[in-house]
């Protein structure tokens, strides 16, 4: 094939489970960029390839080459794009169709920007005002799709605040169930419609990291032990709707 026709290979570093190296883990930047690059992928603008780093037991020649960075770590020809808002510039107007992605939207911008601080802010407080504060702030998302009435934040294409977005909402799924007991509700059907959406799509479902993987990093954030028996367990993967949705 002539040089001009090939397609270049982007390989994103990610970090690992930290319940078994083997898996992909369940860092939400990583995730973030995995969806960015695998939809340029499928547009076949690019060849994609993912490699996952066990952070505890890291191949010696990644220190030498990386030195203290921490995946995500995006390779374009050989050079490696370090910190998560160049690796965003990167992708953006260095690869083959990353500017489609980019689409400014204040809006949305401002809607979604929150949504992560307050899911932590309840799971260190786990009291009702947290939780209602995290449902406010997805209320409002709710009633921005619903306004929209398209099929994703942005219009009926995904772009990268799709990508942002939706590997917070399944921590917050997964995570926020676990630890503070809390569900998305059921009365949100534009967002709920949404994730639906998303849950259908190879973009989400290659990236997205096991339930267990999920929880087990908030659980090395607040210093909890994990028990030797997860890493036997077989991997578990949230996508369930209400059923008032599921027809």
């Amino acid at each position: 094939m002539a040089e001009s026709d090939s397609v270049p290979e982007i390989e994103l570093i990610i970090k690992a489970s930290t319940i078994d190296g083997r898996r992909k883990g369940a860092c939400i930047f990583c995730q973030e960029y995995f969806m960015d690059l695998y939809l340029l992928a499928e547009l076949k603008t690019i060849s994609l390839k993912i490699t996952t780093v066990d952070m505890k037991r890291p191949p010696p020649d990644f220190r030498s080459n990386f030195e203290a960075a921490q995946p995500p770590i995006l390779i374009d020809n050989g050079v490696a794009v370090l910190e998560n808002d160049i690796i965003e510039r990167h992708i953006m107007k260095n690869i083959p169709g990353g500017h489609n992605l980019f689409v400014p939207d204040q809006e949305v911008s401002k809607k979604i920007e929150n949504v992560y601080s307050k899911f932590k802010h309840m799971l260190m407080k786990r009291d009702e005002n947290s939780k209602k504060n995290l449902t406010t702030t997805l209320v409002r998302i709710n009633e921005m799709l619903s306004t929209k009435g398209t099929r994703f934040l942005t219009g009926d294409t995904m772009c990268c605040f799709d990508c942002e977005l939706m590997p917070k909402l399944q921590h917050i799924r997964v995570a926020g169930s676990f630890f503070c007991d809390f569900e998305i509700p059921a009365s949100l059907t534009h967002l709920w419609t949404y994730i639906r959406e998303m849950y259908q799509l190879d973009a989400f479902t290659q990236s997205n990291p096991a339930d267990q993987d999920i929880i087990n990093i908030y659980k090395n954030q607040q210093g909890v032990k994990s028990v030797k028996h997860e890493e036997l367990e077989t991997p578990s993967y949230t996508t369930s709707i209400p059923s008032t949705l599921a027809a």
